[in-house]
């Protein structure tokens, strides 16, 4: 376990209002609903408060204007979730890292640039032309294709590809089996075969970006694929030939862009949300979970469902959608009412 703090500690750590015994010792993190004596968790969404009565937890920090009551200390802040995640930074054990230079079992290529203190993996290889910068670590089975560049303090988890030619910034994380450069999908059809159009572009990421496990980035028909800094991809997000993501945007898992897409700065994507090829989402917006953009989305907008519209108006449409059933019932009963009435009009002749 991490080191041992008070609850008054806890409150200067996260610059928050402390309501409670300053002294209480907290030796952990939790959620709400695990926590015991000792643990700080916290209320971020509203959907889990009444969990708060009942959590067995020394410390819960809530937002300013949280109204309930707790069995423990309570820190109030501006955002539980921000300061969360600045606890779960404090509480984390050390990182560690591998010792630098080149495992025996690495593969690298003559003329190869090796920046200082860079740690190579067993069974990495980096081909000729390519370059590693500064303090990056390479863990075991790594590929770094030939001219590819890597920015310094970058780390790349077991099995990550960088194909041919593809460049990445600074302070970059990518996780287990991600495969960065990979052909864009591009086929022409002659006759009953479909023709392999040559990918000739590459993949250009920006610093402190962070890549998931399993994610594909494919490079540019022509020119480049880009990945603006500090954007955040979850785990199985496709990015497709000659995209381009604008800074500090982020994507949840399994998330697909088509082709030639342009996503703006800020915008956050949903789970399994897709968007179509050569559309633009602009700055600022959010698609919803599983929404599915087929026109273009306009900055600051929040849109969901397929095909994804304004956020209020699918949530109507999915309002009466769930309606049907009753109204169906009701149809029903309305034709058994008329034909009723019908059958005790007089008839004719």
């Amino acid at each position: 376990m991490a080191q041992r703090i008070t609850a008054g500690d806890i409150a200067r750590l996260v610059e928050g209002n402390l309501e409670g015994d300053a002294s209480v010792a907290i030796s952990g993190l939790a959620g709400l609903s695990d926590a015991g004596p000792g643990d700080v968790t916290f209320l971020a969404n509203p959907r889990y408060e009444t969990q708060v009565a009942g959590t067995r937890a020394s410390v819960v920090i809530v937002g300013h204007d949280w109204q309930g009551k707790a069995p423990c200390a309570v820190v109030r802040v501006k955002d539980p979730d921000f300061a969360f995640a600045k606890l779960a930074t404090t509480f984390a054990p050390p990182s560690t890292r591998p010792e630098p230079g080149v495992h025996r079992l690495a593969c690298v290529a003559k003329g190869v640039q090796l920046g200082a203190d860079v740690s190579i993996g067993p069974f990495c290889v980096i081909e000729q032309d390519s370059r590693v910068g500064d303090r990056t670590v390479l863990y075991a089975g790594c590929y770094i294709g030939r001219g590819a560049s890597v920015g310094a303090d970058c780390v790349f988890y077991p099995h990550v590809s960088l194909r041919e030619g593809v460049h990445v910034g600074n302070r970059v994380v990518i996780h287990n089996g991600s495969v960065i450069g990979s052909d864009g999908f591009g086929y022409a059809k002659r006759g009953e075969a479909w023709v392999k159009i040559p990918q000739i572009g590459t993949v250009e990421v920006g610093d402190d970006v962070e890549i998931g496990a399993n994610t594909t980035i494919d490079r540019a028909r022509f020119g480049k694929t880009v990945i603006g800094n500090d954007v955040k991809l979850d785990n199985l997000v496709q990015v497709a030939h000659n995209v381009r993501i604008g800074d500090h945007t982020a994507m949840a898992a399994q998330v697909g862009i088509a082709g030639s897409a342009v996503i703006g700065k800020n915008v956050q994507l949903g789970g399994q949300a897709g968007v179509a090829g050569h559309l633009t989402v602009g700055d600022n917006s959010v698609v919803g979970g599983q929404g599915g953009v087929t026109k273009d989305v306009a900055p600051g907008t929040f849109v969901s469902g397929y095909p994804a519209m304004p956020h209020d108006k699918a949530l109507e449409i999915h309002a009466h959608m769930m309606r049907i059933p009753k109204l169906k019932e009701r149809v029903a009963e309305l034709e058994r009412r008329i034909a009723g009435l019908e059958a005790r009009l007089p008839r004719d002749g």
